[in-house]
This record gives C-alpha cells, structure tokens and sequence, in this order.
C-alpha cells in the first residue's frame, strides 16, 4: 500500500480513491501546477488533504465560503489533525495567535479567505512558514469570464512570487473552457495541466415544465416521485410559505435560509440527512458541503443567473448513481424576469456611490478614518433609516466589495468559541469548587481537544446535554471563567458584517472599474441569454445544451430528459428521431443503398425505421430516394 492509500485509509477509512482523486494527487505531489474540475460532491478537500499530509509542511487553503472553512477545519480536527482559519470574524489579536500557531506549532492546514491574502500582516507571517501546498477552492472565482469573479482572488497571484517553487492546486466544480484557460493564465501555471470528470449525469434527467401554477405543479410533482428532494427559490420569504404550503397537503417539509441561527441550520440539515424531513425549501444557501448521495429530485422555482450555478443545484440528485430528476417550473413571466435582473443586480453607479455615503453616515466614520474597522450590519434597518430599497442595496454593497472599498459579509454565523489560557496544572487546581463547574469542564474536555493551545468552535447545547444542566448555565459559567483569565470565551454571534478595506473616501474620487461593473453586466447578460436560450428550447436535447455548454460533446442524445421524451413531428419521441437519424448518417454510403437494406440494417424496429426515412425524405433536404436507393448528400 503506497502512502497516498495508507493516509486516505488512516484518517478516513477509505480503500480506495475516487474518480480523479489520485490522479490529482500524484500531480500535485509532482510538484505539478494542477487544475482540478471535479462535480459538487466529488470529493475535491481529499485533493489537498492527502497530499499535504505526505509531505512537509503547511497547505493554505483560499476559499470564500467562511461556513465551509469552519466545518473543514473541525472535521479536521476531529481526526487529529492540526488545523485553523482566518477570516473578518477575528479580530487582529486573534489572527496573529492562529498565523504564530502555523509558524510554531506543526499545524498542516491554514484556510485563508482571499480578503486577507493582501494584508501586510499575512504576507509578513506567510515567509516564515514552511507552505508546501497552495489550494485555491472555487478557483472559477479568479477568472473575469466566471460566473463569480471575484477581484479578491487576483491577490493570489502576489502570493505565489512569496512562494516560489510551491506548488498551486486550482479546484472547482464548474468551468466553461474559457475559464479553464484563464484560471491557469491568472495563477501563473508554468504549463497547462488539467484534470476533469465528464460533466455528463446519465442517471439524471432533466425536465423544463410549462406552468403559471407552480404550488399545484410542485405537489403534483413531489407527488409522482418519490424520495428525498431539495427546492430552491429566489429569496427567504418564499422559503418559508413553500414549505408551510407542502405541510399543509401532508408532504414532510421544512426552509432553510442564511438568516437562520446557527443550531437551527444544523439541526434541519440533519433532519434532512438523516430522512426525518423529506423536502427542504432553500435559497442557494443550501447545497454547500452538503453530500446526501439519495436526493431523487432538485426543483427549481426560479432559474439562477447562469447555467454553472444551475447544473451545481441540480447536480445535488442522485450522487448516488441512481434515477433522479432536475426539474424546473416555468412561468410565462419566468423569461421577462432573467432579462431584468442585470438592472437589479448592477444598480445605477450614482445609486451605489450614494450608498457608500449613507453608510459611512450610517455608522458615523468620519473623512480618512474606518480603515479595517467592522461592523454589525442589518440591512432591513439600514434601508429604513435612508428609505433605500433592499434588494439594490445588497447589490450596491456587493459592488462596493467587489470594487475593494468593503467587505460586505452577509452571512457571517460564528459559533462560540474557547480557548484556556491557563495552563493544565491549573486548571485542575480550580477544579472542584461545586459539582455543576466540575461536571461541566469535564463535558468540555471529552468533547474537545487542543483547547490549551488553540480557539475551538464549541457548542453550548451539546456540552450542557453531556453535563446534565442548560445551555444558560454553560454560557455563565464560561463568562465568569474569562473574567478570571482562565479561558478566552466568545460567545456565537450571528449578524452580518461590514468591514471598511479602505479609509472613508470623498463621494467624488469614488470610482467603480470597468472590470467590476461594464465588463461583469456585459457577461452577465451573456450568462442570462443562454439560461434563456436552455428554457425556451423544444427541439436540443436539455443535457447536450448544458454539456455543450461546458464545452463537452454527447454523443448522443440523453433520452430522459423532456425534449427527447417530447414527440417529434414525425410522430416518434424524438430522441428516438434523433438516434435513427445518426445511424442513417453514419450508414449510409455516398452511392446509397436500397431502402429495405437500410431500413433492415438499423437496430430500431423497421416500422419506426421506415417512419423516420419517409419524414427525412420529405422534409431534410440532406436525404432523397430515387428508384427505391436512398442517398445523402
């Protein structure tokens, strides 16, 4: 057994590696630049984690998404392996303890969101360690052709030349050839080298279904299929009456949403997972690092914005290789709506800059000054004191982050954490006092590991049901603790942040580039023609279009979606058009061949054969007959 196969065995009790997995991983230990295009699901942290364990040293890890950061690093942890974060929810005292522990303290694993790439304080930190690897999670973000583009990530260019000779693991889930290439180009690969699995699903099909009743059309579905099953929509509120609607008619559903505390997204996940819930009602919020293999069916309410973000939702069915379906319901507004939503998602540049201003009035930062302080954010209140409407207000923030003026983290959900600061001997000395403080240290100490050394995410419920007392007591506890310095203790915390990456600027030297505004609409209206475009379709097989898409070819067409179930004017479905079709193509000779003799050598019966021959002959200049031979042109 080679040392790829004895860690994966080790640490996660598997034998063998997933498609691609091992091939990327002798790459990467190659020293290779590596790009890994790997569906949702595919297993893309093992990529990096094996390798970095076999070799020296620590592996940064970019990625945006803080939550998946957070459960990374304690999934981790919990196979004994040293690992931490920095993000805008730590203060600075905090990031120089986790930046010191990578230096010192034999940690493998650094994750790093792109924010802090730039910051003098990671780089100065970053040459003292020893990196081996440089992991880049949703590489697409780099690429200006992404679905996501994020100025954030050119950051990790500069970090490269303080690397030299480490190599760079580029991943994500989906890429059109234009952004494999470019997220090559932008993380300065020394040569192309990527590795991909088909983006082809054969066990799904996907379905577009024509309704301006979409609640009846939803019951209707969930009905006739069974199993388990995500829906997403656009925005919270909807969440919420959806899934109250399908409890109303007896199906088993609950919402999920990035506005939920903490406990709550857990609790329904797990409910979910483990069949409890049969339906969950979601935002995009829901999906991430989610990999429940049995889901039968993705239903979509309304179509994201691009195709990438479409077939990573409907790429949550049936990882498990079995039959499922990717559907979504179409109203007669659906299309007018995806053609307005640029106008909503790229407010007007005066709106955005008059934003900056009312913010900055908004938390009372003076000219020159703010520069990397954060802030709590509630954009509902936000929006009432200066009468701004909401949604424009959240794209106009998001501008101004993508511009590098802020960061605009909406969905900040910050588990408490701890830290003691005192040393074993001591704690063990103040043990004792009464039996509540005793049962409830000791809860902590069976439940967590490296809490002398490092800030552990902790969870006030779990050690008040492993000690016998409520949540408010541990809570108490742990705060009275802190205020003698024995531990560190922050409680959880569940609000969005704003954080100023620039001093407060004059609205007149305000200035939105080209690259964030002009350019991203103008390939956001691209994105949105070909959502368009897959919608209105009823002639192209729907799993050739998305394919094709992502720059793959079908050979033929898939056969369960509903174009290729649909009749074709032949009468025949059409994806049995379709094939008969090809073989005709592919058999006939420049001379042509009798008519019974094709129509005998085709493996589809000779009546549907034939029907497709007189349809071709009157209606497809390509094919003609002429005394019983039948040519093509």
């Amino acid at each position: 057994m080679d040392i790829y196969h004895e860690l994966l065995q080790r640490y996660w009790g598997y034998v063998s590696f997933r498609p691609l997995q091992e091939d990327i991983i002798r790459s990467v230990c190659a020293g290779k630049d590596t790009l890994g295009l790997m569906p949702t699901g595919g297993g893309k942290s093992i990529t990096f984690q094996v390798p970095t364990l076999a070799m020296e040293g620590i592996c940064i890890v970019v990625t945006p998404l803080i939550a998946l950061m957070k459960d990374q690093v304690d999934n981790l942890k919990r196979i004994g392996i040293k690992a931490t974060a920095i993000h805008s929810g730590l203060s600075r005292e905090d990031m120089i303890a986790q930046l010191e522990n990578c230096i010192f303290g034999n940690y493998k694993f650094l994750y790093v969101s792109p924010e802090r790439l730039g910051t003098e304080l990671f780089q100065n930190k970053l040459g003292a360690m020893n990196v081996c690897l440089l992991a880049i999670d949703e590489s697409h973000c780099i690429s200006q052709w992404g679905y996501d583009f994020r100025p954030s990530y050119l950051k990790i260019a500069d970090i490269r030349t303080l690397l030299p000779g480490v190599p760079v693991l580029a991943l994500t889930a989906t890429a059109t050839p234009e952004v494999v290439d470019d997220i090559q180009e932008r993380l300065h690969f020394k040569e192309k080298n990527v590795f991909r699995k088909s983006f082809s699903r054969p066990n799904l099909a996907y379905i577009v279904r024509k309704t301006d009743d979409k609640l009846s059309e939803l019951v209707h579905v969930l009905q006739r299929v069974p199993g388990s099953a995500i829906v997403y929509v656009r925005n919270r509120k909807k969440t919420a009456e959806i899934a109250a609607h399908l409890k109303s008619v007896g199906i088993s559903a609950e919402y999920f949403h990035a506005g939920l505390l903490h406990d709550e997204k857990i609790e329904r996940q797990n409910r979910w997972k483990a069949g409890e819930t049969r339906v969950i009602v979601s935002t995009n919020a829901f999906g991430m690092g989610i990999d429940k293999p049995d889901v039968r069916l993705v239903i979509h309410l309304n179509m994201p914005g691009s195709l990438e973000e479409y077939y990573q939702e409907a790429g949550r069915a049936g990882r498990d290789e079995k039959k499922s379906y990717a559907v979504y319901l179409c109203g007669s507004n659906d299309v007018s709506t995806l053609k307005k939503r640029t106008n909503t998602e790229f407010p007007d540049k005066g709106f955005v800059y008059d934003v900056y201003e009312k913010l900055a009035n908004y938390y009372q930062v003076a000219m020159g000054f703010g520069l990397n302080t954060v802030h709590d954010f509630q954009i509902e209140d936000f929006c009432k004191v200066f009468k701004l409407p909401i949604q424009q207000t959240h794209y106009a923030l998001k501008l101004l982050d993508l511009a590098g003026y802020l960061e605009y983290d909406e969905e900040v959900d910050n588990a408490s954490r701890l830290l003691f600061t005192c040393t074993r001997e001591e704690l063990y000395g103040n043990l004792h006092q009464n039996p509540l403080t005793d049962s409830i240290m000791m809860a902590i100490l069976r439940s967590y590991t490296g809490l002398f050394s490092d800030y552990a995410y902790i969870d006030e419920r779990v050690i008040a049901k492993r000690s016998g007392c409520t949540p408010d007591d541990v809570y108490r506890l742990l705060v009275n603790l802190s205020k003698y310095n024995i531990v560190k203790y922050i409680p959880e915390k569940h609000t969005p942040m704003i954080v100023y990456r620039q001093a407060r600027e004059e609205q007149r030297y305000l200035s939105i580039p080209r690259v964030v505004y002009e350019e991203r609409k103008a390939r956001a209206e691209k994105r949105i023609a070909k959502v368009i475009e897959y919608v209105q379709s009823e002639t192209v097989c729907r799993a050739r279009m998305l394919l094709r898409y992502f720059g793959e070819e079908l050979k033929e067409d898939c056969g369960t979606c509903d174009v290729c179930l649909s009749r074709h004017e032949s009468g025949l479905k059409r994806s049995v058009f379709s094939r008969i079709r090809k073989l005709l193509v592919e058999r006939l000779p420049a001379e042509g061949l009798p008519v019974e003799i094709v129509a005998e050598s085709i493996p589809y019966p000779y009546d549907q054969t034939m029907q497709v021959i007189r349809f071709l002959i009157d209606h497809d200049g390509s094919f003609h007959l002429k005394n019983t031979i039948l040519y093509i042109n």
